[in-house]
């Protein structure tokens, strides 16, 4: 599997290449592939600050410097699974609708061949037509959802589809098995003292921003007990991150995650039956000084690679 470890990173590339994921090949054969790495260059479902059509592209340059061992969990991802950057899916940037039918088929075709897919947004809403591929496949799904925000509302200004109503579409879809549903670090204002009656009705789990600082991470990783009778999707807004860590998203609460917090949660989610990941809302133009931000994305798709290599 040597062809699909990184490229030395100090090695400058050829004039002209485009930056790849961590530095891995680019590769758009799903026969050849474990895990594909997929860029959904789309913010058409945005309700405040534009710009995570390009999280895919910062995130891919911030990924350079991704050494191919992890510490922590003590795996060599790249040596047990065969991971590449499957390019972008093609979008269509006027169109919501369109834009998810070709997410949905892309996506599929990965799952057909039973590729895991890791998917780099692009906003929240590119969740939904992932999670109708993948229940296609696997059946309603277990959910680890790490967001500032529930993502249930009903609708926005009359529009059924945005950022922030994914999660309400896809539980009334079937795609959700919602007593394995799990929501971490909600925090900020809301419309209503209503917000939370979706969450109550379906049986999903909230874990509050301050039950994690109460409890702590080790404290908090506990309740991921309740997701192991179930494949699982982990979808993962960066905007759970506080703006102090991870300046550059459209919709930014403050009193979140530290980047230390947002590393310790996901490796808890270690020996779980993970059918897939996505990373969203990194928005490359809000962000700080040494695009922080985009490198905190960066290492999150590593750990997201480095537990699909523990199942494997």
């Amino acid at each position: 599997m040597a062809e699909f470890r990184p490229l030395d990173p100090f090695v400058s590339p050829r004039f002209g290449q485009i930056p790849t994921f961590m530095r891995l090949p680019h590769c758009r054969d799903p026969q050849a592939l474990d895990v594909a790495l997929v860029g959904i260059p789309f913010d058409g479902g945005t309700s405040y600050r534009t710009g995570a059509r390009f999280g895919p592209r910062e995130i891919r340059i911030q990924s350079a410097l991704i050494r191919p061992y992890h510490p922590v969990l003590q795996v060599a991802p790249f040596e047990r699974l065969r991971v590449a950057d499957y390019g972008d899916i093609d979008v269509a940037p006027v169109s919501i609708e369109q834009t998810h039918e070709r997410i949905e088929s892309g996506i599929a075709e990965l799952v057909r061949h039973q590729v895991r897919p890791i998917s780099v947004g692009g906003d929240h809403s590119i969740s939904l037509p992932i999670l109708r591929a993948l229940a296609r496949r696997h059946g309603p799904l277990a959910l680890a959802h790490f967001d500032a925000h529930t993502d249930t509302w009903d609708e926005y200004l009359g529009a059924k589809h945005f950022h922030g109503s994914m999660f309400r579409r896809a539980v009334e879809e079937g795609l959700l098995d919602t007593h394995h549903t799990i929501q971490l670090g909600i925090r900020g204002p809301l419309y209503s003292p209503r917000d939370f009656d979706f969450q109550a009705e379906h049986g999903i789990e909230v874990i509050p921003i301050g039950a994690i600082k109460d409890q702590g991470v080790s404290g908090v990783a506990q309740r991921f007990a309740r997701l192991r009778e179930k494949r699982l999707y982990c979808s993962f807004d960066i905007d759970v991150v506080d703006p102090a860590y991870a300046p550059g998203t459209g919709t930014p609460e403050i009193g979140g995650l530290t980047s230390s917090e947002a590393l310790g949660l996901v490796r808890a989610l270690r020996g779980l039956d993970i059918v897939g990941f996505d990373l969203v809302e990194v928005s490359p133009s809000y962000d700080g000084p040494g695009q922080i931000t985009a490198l905190l994305g960066a290492n999150l798709l590593f750990e997201f690679v480095s537990l699909l290599a523990l199942l494997s």
